[in-house]
C-alpha cells in the first residue's frame, strides 16, 4: 500500500471509522480483540486497515457516498448556433 494511502487511512478513514456508532457490534469488537494474544493485535490491525482502504478505494472507483453533481443546464440556442457555425 502507498504511504499516501496509509496516510488517508490514519487522518482521514479511521477517524470516520471511530467516530462510528458500534452499537451491537462493540461486543465482537471487543471480544476479536481480548482473544487475541497481545501479539496479533498488529496483524489485526494492519488487517482492518488494508480492508478499510479498499472499501474506501471501492466507494471511490464507484462514487458510492459522493454527492451527485447536479444536471448539466442545456446551453442557450444562441450559445449553440455560434458554436456550430464556428465549427462548422
Amino acid at each position: 500500500m502507498s504511504d499516501f494511502l496509509l496516510w488517508l487511512h490514519a487522518n482521514y478513514i479511521r477517524p470516520q471509522l471511530d467516530a462510528v456508532e458500534k452499537d451491537s457490534y462493540e461486543f465482537d469488537f471487543d471480544l476479536v480483540r481480548e482473544e487475541l494474544v497481545p501479539a496479533a493485535h498488529n496483524s489485526l490491525d494492519r488487517a482492518l486497515t488494508f480492508t478499510a482502504v479498499q472499501a474506501f478505494l471501492l466507494g471511490f472507483r464507484t462514487s458510492e457516498g459522493l454527492t451527485p453533481l447536479p444536471p448539466r443546464r442545456p446551453l442557450p440556442v444562441s450559445v449553440r448556433k455560434n458554436a456550430a457555425r464556428q465549427t462548422g
